[in-house]
């Protein structure tokens, strides 16, 4: 930065040679008649200039320049006003447009004039006659006009081919010759009423709060004289009208470095007498702390009140002689819409307020306990969003957020404001928002150098957090019921998509979809099989694919969070610190510093230095709880420097507890079907026999889903002495009870055939079994036979049909015909009287079997049925026997849309002709 000063005499044009002529645009009002002659037709008495290079760092010194400029010259009365409008048109100029400002202030005899120049190279020069449009004041850029038009007396913008000047004049307020006055003059009947003799009571307070002096003014106030009260705590004299826990206390109020307010003093005669209090806090020569009282009666507060600043603009009124709202003249007008725009404006104007380098707002938790960053301007990222901190900030209330404090440097009191811990700012002013007596937020402002702020500045300070907090609440319900409903529309859908399936990975991966990116950047399942295994990373995902692989491998690294079993969410930093320690490791190899030799691994710097920032930032672990027990964790995470809001992890808490439950019902099923396919499995034949001179097919379709056995079974085993038994049977009904008897009936059928009893005798015994079971028996349906192929090429058939659609014999001409004949069914009589038919399949002959879900495959009133299945069958001359049962399912499904809601088996069998088919 470059600075000039020329004291007195008239300074040469500011123009640069070759300028255009000047534009004008005239702001709404008054004073927009004659702007240009108005603002040329003073005396310049001094100036100075100042150019800023494109930083961010450049307004704050533009700022500090205006404001040291301005207090040089005695105009402490423009200064708040000239350092906005500077700080706005000086943002402008090297943020928004990128550029060097060049400002200049001018002094006159009225006031000061301020010029603020960029070097935008396309800068577009409008026409004389186009319009002006002011633009929105929630814009970014292009509020300084807009400002100038409400605060300046006079303001212009001029246009060169390589500059564009915007200038403000700020006229001093009328004085009367010869003072130098903290407020207006008023008449006498308007002066603030005393007694004919103000007496202020001096009284000094050691750091015990306790009374070691007592002026005379003191003892004709309250009544005591100095020796009674010498020695006494004042607490013991004051009457603290303020509701507890809303306010500043006596014995707060004495620790603070500087004061103001009302209380009571309790006289001798034991009244209350109102005073207004300035306390100051003071150290003697040998370090002693103590605080210095001054008080007089409360109607003579003005002699000791110090008058509230409030900007020009509180007190003026518009064109039509309405008063401007305090809250709009702080905050701009119109007020942003949204919470963050609002927050993010008001840290803005109470910095270029008290001409900070740094400024931020937090608001307060539900329960008042932590305070959580929302906006700031000036201070690192890693400060910027959500991060917390206690309301408490130091040892006993008055260190509290609670009320205002002012901090002449941080160094002496380390931790005082735990949000500027290493950002270098030294001192800074912090005021509550309060509504209603509640806190509900704190605004402060910081600046590098020590001792920038006083009482006066924490009281202009708080005068705007009262003029805003109302909003500020406002706005942040809003936002917390629009959260709230958005988080119950998200639970709902949540919930849907969770109960929507019974798959454990397909649960896993729903859990971790919902997370990213609407509550984390990244996160991580652990599931826990029992109690005695230890935590298993089951899942990763990020929002960049391309990380997932560098978490999952990182996460392999660490030890798994504890399963706690404690509800809500806990900070887990594992991943941050191991992620630094690698790329901190990462970075020395790509130096040649980690010992070995320098090798170029820049190629492997990436992903780790990525994986780092991925996790870098704030790590909370869930726990999945389900049946009182703990099933896994969910790992939330943001990227370096963010934190998570407290709304958010409520959120994460609520999705958790409905996941856990999903993922412990998924267990629990994919268990039971595990046991439930394995016994399944148990009841199902072995794989079919190899039969010389005879093809053997079976089609088995059990209904509904997750059934592999259902009513229908089969089944195919040796006998003896070269025979074979085979059977196809129908137990009534489906699903595991219908399955339980097929169990029953194949194991029965195998046991007494092998005892080489005949086909009746089996199927007899077989009977009285079922009958047996009593409330479980169920009706049986069995189509029984011993096979027996023969040395000519045939085979010999032994059948006996109880109750089953009788087996259908296809001969090499294609002729069908029933293998046997019906006989009742088992499980209804105790005494049946079965017989067996004997069958002779020649060469090419097929004997087809099938259960009655087949023949009872039904499209609407249409059925498939027996003379069905048979033209079928007539078609599959020459065919094999796996290839006619496949044409005969294919044939079952076609018949009807809709899926099968009977098991249905095909079991099919030929006797292959005595040349090569």
């Amino acid at each position: 930065m470059t600075t000039g000063l020329i004291p007195g005499g008239q300074p040469p044009d500011p123009r640069p040679t070759g300028a255009l002529p000047q534009q004008r645009h005239e702001p709404v009002g008054h004073a927009a008649q004659h702007v240009e002659n108005r603002s040329r037709s003073s005396v310049i008495t001094a100036r100075a200039a100042a150019s800023f290079e494109p930083v961010g760092r450049s307004v704050a010194s533009a700022r500090s320049f205006v404001r040291d400029t301005l207090q040089g010259w005695g105009f402490a009365d423009i200064v708040d006003d000239a350092v906005v409008l500077t700080s706005e048109l000086v943002t402008n100029a090297v943020v928004h447009a990128g550029t060097s400002a060049d400002v200049l202030c001018l002094r006159s005899d009225e006031g000061a004039r301020i010029e603020v120049a960029d070097h935008y190279p396309e800068r577009e020069i409008p026409l004389q006659a186009t319009a002006i449009n002011m633009g929105s004041p929630d814009r970014e850029g292009g509020r300084g006009l807009q400002l100038c038009a409400a605060l300046a007396g006079r303001w212009g913008v001029e246009y060169t081919p390589t500059h564009k000047t915007v200038w403000f004049q700020l006229d001093l307020p009328a004085r009367v010759v010869g003072t130098r006055a903290a407020g207006p003059a008023l008449p006498s009947e308007l002066l603030p009423l005393a007694d004919g003799r103000v007496r202020v009571a001096v009284i000094q307070i050691d750091r015990t709060g306790h009374i070691t002096a007592w002026n005379e003014d003191a003892e004709e106030l309250f009544g005591y004289p100095a020796e009674q009260v010498t020695g006494k705590p004042l607490t013991d004299l004051a009457a603290w009208p303020h509701t507890p826990g809303t306010s500043t206390g006596i014995a707060e109020a004495l620790r603070l470095s500087r004061w103001e307010g009302s209380y009571g003093i309790r006289t001798s005669t034991g009244r209350v007498t109102p005073v207004y209090a300035s306390h100051l806090r003071v150290r003697d020569t040998g370090g002693e702390p103590s605080t210095v009282c001054l008080l007089v009666r409360d109607h003579e507060r003005a002699v000791l009140q110090t008058p509230l600043r409030v900007p020009a603009s509180d007190t003026s009124t518009g064109s039509e002689g309405q008063s401007t709202d305090p809250f709009e003249v702080f905050i701009g007008s119109p007020a942003p819409d949204d919470l963050d725009g609002l927050l993010q404006r008001t840290v803005e104007r109470a910095r270029d307020m008290l001409d900070g380098d740094s400024a931020f707002l937090l608001l307060a938790t539900d329960d008042e306990t932590e305070l959580e960053v929302r906006a700031s301007t000036g201070l690192p990222s890693a400060r910027q969003r959500f991060a917390r901190v206690p309301v408490e900030a130091g040892p006993g209330r008055y260190g509290s957020a609670r009320m205002p404090a002012v901090h002449d440097d941080l160094t002496a009191v380390p931790g005082a404001v735990p949000l500027l811990n290493g950002t270098g700012m030294r001192s800074v002013v912090t005021v509550p928002l309060k509504v209603e007596g509640r806190l509900t937020g704190s605004l402060g402002v910081a600046a590098e150098a020590p001792a920038r702020y006083s009482n006066e500045e924490a009281l202009r300070l708080q005068f705007a957090a009262d003029r805003i907090a109302l909003a500020v609440e406002s706005a942040r319900l809003g936002e917390l019921e629009r959260l709230r409903r958005g988080s119950l529309s998200f639970l709902v859908e949540a919930s849907d998509l969770l109960a929507g399936t019974l798959d454990r990975d397909q649960t896993l991966a729903l859990m971790a979809q919902m997370t990213v990116p609407t509550l984390a950047t990244w996160c991580a399942v652990y599931t826990i099989a029992d109690q005695a295994s230890e935590p298993y990373l089951s899942y990763v995902l990020h929002e960049d694919e391309e990380l997932i692989d560098g978490i999952k491998s990182l996460l392999t690294k660490v030890p798994a969070p504890d399963p706690v079993p404690t509800p809500g969410a806990r900070v887990w930093t594992a991943p941050g610190e191991v992620a630094h320690q690698a790329a901190l490791r990462s970075s020395m190899r790509s130096l040649g510093l980690s010992g070995s030799p320098t090798r170029q691994v820049t190629p492997g710097i990436g992903p780790t230095l990525a994986t780092a920032s991925a996790v870098g930032g704030e790590t909370v672990v869930l726990p999945l709880v389900a049946r009182n027990r703990v099933i896994g964790m969910l790992t939330l995470g943001k990227p370096t420097d963010e934190h998570f809001r407290q709304e958010i992890l409520e959120l994460a808490e609520d999705l958790s507890r409905r996941a856990a439950l999903a993922l412990d019902n998924a267990r629990l099923y994919s268990e039971r079907t595990a046991i439930s396919q394995s016994l399944q499995r148990s009841l199902l034949p072995p794989e079919l026999p190899i039969i010389d001179g005879v093809e053997v097919e079976v089609i088995y379709r059990a209904a509904g889903e997750g059934n592999e056995v259902g009513g229908d079974f089969y089944d195919v085993f040796p006998i003896r002495d070269g025979a074979y038994g085979f059977a196809i049977g129908d137990v009534c009904g489906t699903g595991p009870n219908a399955a339980a008897v097929t169990g029953l009936a194949r194991h029965a059928l195998r046991l007494l055939a092998r005892e080489g009893l005949s086909g009746p005798t089996v199927l007899e015994r077989l009977n009285s079994a079922i009958l047996d079971e009593g409330a479980r028996s169920r009706f049986l349906t069995l189509l029984y036979g011993e096979m027996r192929p023969q040395e000519d090429g045939s085979a010999e058939l032994k059948v006996v049909c109880a109750g089953h659609p009788l087996p259908l014999r296809l001969r090499q001409d294609g002729s069908v015909e029933p293998a046997a004949e019906p006989q009742p069914l088992l499980g209804v009589i105790e005494d049946l009287e079965l017989y067996e038919q004997t069958v002779t399949l020649d060469p090419g002959d097929v004997l087809l079997c099938v259960t009655d879900g087949v023949t009872e495959r039904r499209e609407g009133a249409r059925m498939l049925g027996d003379d069905g299945l048979a033209d079928v069958l007539t078609t599959c001359t020459g065919l094999t026997a796996g290839a006619v049962a496949a044409r005969i399912m294919r044939a079952v499904e076609r018949f009807a849309s809709d899926a099968p809601s009977d098991d249905m088996a095909i079991l099919a069998m030929r006797v292959p002709g005595l040349h090569k088919d």
